[in-house]
Formats: structure tokens, sequence, C-alpha cells
């Protein structure tokens, strides 16, 4: 008879052989990667309040995290924060520095130890930003250093229609125009399913491993079968300490880009999904009314 330990020990084993072999024959060819996008959320106190958590939560070492905060309080996260955790910026400029008032160029973040950028999140795509003007962002950034998030998705009324790749493709089609082969060795893609984003409908695990599936394919047709294997593909659908189990099984998602989610203590649980690693320590959390990081009380 099989104990529950042991049959713990063998799923996750038979997972971790699932995302090696969907990769390539390295078993660490795509590590678990998990962003949170702060988006415009916090004060001065809620910041310092997360960065206090996150410095006190067990995460898993097999997990890769990056926070993107607000611009403003960027370089105070990335001061105080961990040094195994990332930071990253929600946005940068195509450009350097210069005569672009309220803008951030990739000059400036690098300056500042920021490794990381997001770009092309639906929210800014919202604003009118161009495919080819995100991929000019995101290869200006590279250029200089950053490491970058590089999102694509597709509204509902694309999803309803049954054309999620005829919307996704041009803007992975975009990025692939202007990234040489080793630059997509400091990308990761966000496919964000717009029509799953805080409007209460989620994506199953199989109709998000469908699209991963499919963009990995797609990668594999127009940037080359090592880079579609070894580029990781996060799911951006509003993922919860709920979900992200059953979403982090699927072998073509890479891991999350977790939005609302970030701001509260379950952000640890999904850093944690694939393993045992219990999330925090012994300290007790204030939350708001929103169920967000409030005080943190030592």
């Amino acid at each position: 008879m099989i104990s529950g330990s042991a049959r713990t020990t063998i799923a996750s084993a038979t997972k971790a052989t699932a995302r090696s072999f969907h990769a390539s024959t390295r078993a660490e060819a795509r590590k678990f990667f998990v962003g949170g996008n702060w988006k415009c959320n916090g004060s001065v106190q809620q910041v310092n309040d997360l960065v206090s958590m996150l410095n006190q939560s067990s995460l898993s070492t097999e997990t890769e995290v990056v926070v993107c905060p607000s611009q403003v309080y960027i370089q105070g996260v990335a001061d105080k924060l961990r040094k195994d955790i990332g930071v990253g910026a929600q946005d940068v400029w195509v450009k350097g520095n210069g005569a672009f008032t309220g803008e951030t160029s990739a000059d400036m973040l690098a300056d500042m130890g920021v490794g990381w950028a997001v770009v092309g999140h639906s929210e800014r795509r919202g604003k009118g930003e161009s495919d080819a003007e995100v991929a000019a962002k995101a290869k200006y950034a590279l250029n200089k250093g950053l490491k970058v998030i590089a999102c694509c998705g597709e509204p509902l009324e694309a999803r309803q229609a049954g054309t999620t790749n005829d919307f996704v493709f041009p803007q992975i089609k975009a990025y692939a125009d202007v990234f040489t082969k080793d630059d997509w060795k400091n990308v990761v893609i966000a496919y964000e399913p717009i029509w799953a984003i805080g409007t209460g409908l989620t994506a199953t695990p199989e109709q998000a491993q469908d699209t991963h599936a499919a963009i990995r394919k797609y990668l594999g047709e127009i940037a080359g079968a090592e880079v579609a294997e070894n580029t990781r593909i996060l799911y951006g659908g509003s993922a919860t300490a709920a979900t992200a189990g059953g979403l982090a099984a699927k072998p073509d998602i890479d891991g999350f880009l977790v939005g609302g989610a970030s701001l509260k203590p379950e952000f640890a649980d999904i850093v944690n999904c694939q393993g045992s690693t219990k999330s925090l320590k012994p300290v007790k959390i204030g939350i708001n009314g929103f169920g967000r990081i409030g005080r943190l009380v030592m």
C-alpha cells in the first residue's frame, strides 16, 4: 500500500517530469515563475507592510519571484525587499532619457537596480498602445539590460468567436520580429485572457493549457524550436491560491502574473503552489476591508 506522503512525492515527480519533457531534455529548462503586479495600488504604509510580509514569508526556492510596484514606490521596494525576490516596473518608455514628460526610461530603471519591466499589459494596450509600440518598448528595455514580461491576450469577443489565436498571435509576432534569439533568454510571456481579469469569469485549466500550448507551438514556428522549448509562458488571468495548483499542473503553464492576489497574503501560497513550503512564518497580518494588507503587527 502506498502511503499518503509517497503519493504526494510521486505526484510531484510526475508533474516535474511532464514539465521537463515539454521543455527539453534539461529538467531546469523552465523554472516556475510568479510575478506580482501591484498595479496602481498602495500607500507608503501599505507598501512597507507588503515588503515586510514578503521578507518574512517562506517562499519556494524552485520558483522565481518578481514584484512590480507602482513606479513611485519602486526605489523603496528595491532597497528594502529581500534580494531573492526581483523587482520590476509596470511599464517602460520606448526610448531613453530626454524631454518625455511623465515617462520612465529603461536607463533610469537599470540605474536603480530594477531588473524587470512589464510591457504590453492589457490595461496599457487598452489605452491605445499598438503591437509595434509594445515590441519597441520591450526591445529597448532588453538592450538596456532589463528582463521583460511580455504580455499578450484576447478580449471576451475573440474568445466567444473562437478567434483567440487570431488575436494573440500578431502580438507574439510583433515581439518575435524585433527580438534576437539571445533576447528570448531574458523574456517571459504572460498570457492574459482579458475576459477573465476582474470579471468573475475564469478560464479552466484546460482552456488555459490549450492557449499556452498554441502559443508555444506558434513561437516555435516563428522563433525556432529552442526558443519555444525554453521560454516560460505565464498565466495572467486572475490566478488565486485556490486555482493556482490546478493551473500549475498543466505542462505548458510555467507560472503566473498575479494581479489583485499579489496584494494579499495568499500571494505566498501561489508562489508555493507546487510544493509543501509553508508560506508564512508566525506573524500577525492586519487586513483591510478589501482583503489586502493593511497593517503588519510585529
